[in-house]
Parts: C-alpha cells; sequence; structure tokens
C-alpha cells in the first residue's frame, strides 16, 4: 500500500477513529482541532498533531494543508457551520481531495456543492450496518456500495456446513457469489467451488441488496 498524507479536520469520536486506523495502516496523519486540550490528550497516537482553528484560511495555510493527498473535514454535529466554512476554505487553497462528513443529504448536498470531493455519512452507514447486524444473528457486518448492490459478512449458515460452495445455492438462489472465506487459519480469497464449508467459516458475499435481504431471511 502506497503510503500517502492525510489531514484529519475535527477529532471528534468519527474523526479520531479514522485517524488512528489511517495511522495504524501506515500512513502519515496530521490530527487538527480547536480544543487544545484534545490535542495534547491523542498527540501520542497520530504522526502530528495541531490545534487551529480551521475555519482560519491562515491557519490552514500555515500548516500547509495544500500538501496533504486527502483532506478530511470531520466537524460533527456541534459546528455546521465551521464543517461548512472549512470545506469551502479548502476548495479555495486547491486542496487535491476533499472529504467530509455530513449529518443528512441535505447537508451532504450543501457540501457537494461548495466543493467536496467526496461526502460521507458515518451515522447513516453504521445505522443500516446494524440494521442488517440485528435482523439476522448470522450477519456480522454489511456495506451498502450503492441502493442496488452491496457486501455481506456472516457466519455460514448451519443448513451449509458440510456443503459444496457449489452445492449451497448461494449463486443460484439468491444470485450472490462468494468473493472469500475466512476462519481461524487464513483467509481464502476467491475459493473454489469444490470448497466445503466449515461450522466456524465466515462468508464475504457480494450482489443485488435483494438477494442480499433474501439471504438474511433464510439465515
Amino acid at each position: 500500500m502506497a503510503k500517502k498524507q492525510y489531514a484529519v479536520l475535527g477529532l471528534g469520536r468519527f474523526g479520531l477513529s479514522l485517524a488512528n486506523t489511517l495511522c495504524a495502516l501506515g500512513q502519515e496523519v496530521l490530527g487538527v482541532d480547536i480544543d487544545e486540550e484534545l490535542i495534547q490528550t491523542h498527540s501520542h497516537e497520530l504522526t502530528h498533531v495541531v490545534a487551529a482553528d480551521t475555519t482560519d484560511e491562515e491557519n490552514l495555510k500555515a500548516i500547509g494543508i495544500r500538501n496533504f493527498d486527502v483532506v478530511v473535514v470531520a466537524i460533527g454535529r456541534d459546528d455546521l457551520q465551521a464543517n461548512l466554512l472549512t470545506v469551502l476554505i479548502l476548495k479555495e487553497l486547491g486542496v487535491k481531495h476533499i472529504v467530509a462528513k455530513a449529518l443528512d443529504m441535505r447537508h451532504g448536498r450543501m457540501l457537494e456543492k461548495i466543493g467536496a470531493d467526496k461526502v460521507v455519512y458515518p451515522e447513516h452507514d453504521m445505522g443500516k450496518r446494524m440494521a442488517h447486524s440485528l435482523v439476522s444473528s448470522n450477519i456480522l457486518d454489511f456495506i451498502e456500495l450503492s441502493p442496488n448492490f452491496g457486501i455481506v459478512e456472516l457466519s455460514v449458515p448451519d443448513n451449509m456446513i458440510g456443503k459444496k460452495l457449489m452445492d449451497s445455492g448461494i449463486r443460484e438462489n439468491y444470485e450472490l457469489t462468494v468473493v472469500a472465506i475466512r476462519n481461524k487459519m487464513d483467509i481464502m480469497v476467491t475459493p473454489p467451488p469444490t470448497r466445503v464449508f466449515e461450522k466456524d467459516d465466515v462468508l464475504v458475499v457480494a450482489g443485488k441488496s435483494s438477494g442480499i435481504r433474501e439471504l438474511e431471511k433464510a439465515t
């Protein structure tokens, strides 16, 4: 994985989690927040940290914000004005790629109009993922890639244990593809059709959302 430079503006729960994960993946991360106490608390976790008001253009220039490959505006619910103004300033400064956190669709449309390259909805997305895991005890995680397509991670259904992949009916009955199988020992990407499902297997399945919903009901 090529190393990039990321700046995360706003170190609330979402911003800090994102920044820490990027660091764990070996990326260089600058964390920025207006709260100096918060910056001191997390100074040892990130590559660099700076206490700054991101709605001040001179502050952003001073930290060399244009030099970062990706800038994430993670300023949240408590200051929507700062969220929007920061994105606007970043766009005017010519930042390469701006990712912004939105609270809802209306907020997201505003962010897109003022220049965000990508808008994310952490609370909305987490709600959807949790709903899928609650519907079926076998569902471990769900990622919606589009309204009609998604990827689901689930424990192998009891009625499929001991069956070969080609005999499971996942493709025929649900129009889904098993893209990987993992267990305590390893992970197998693009498993062969003769792979026999074992009790501890976790399946990573991709396909139409309608098929995923039907599989959820069946498990």
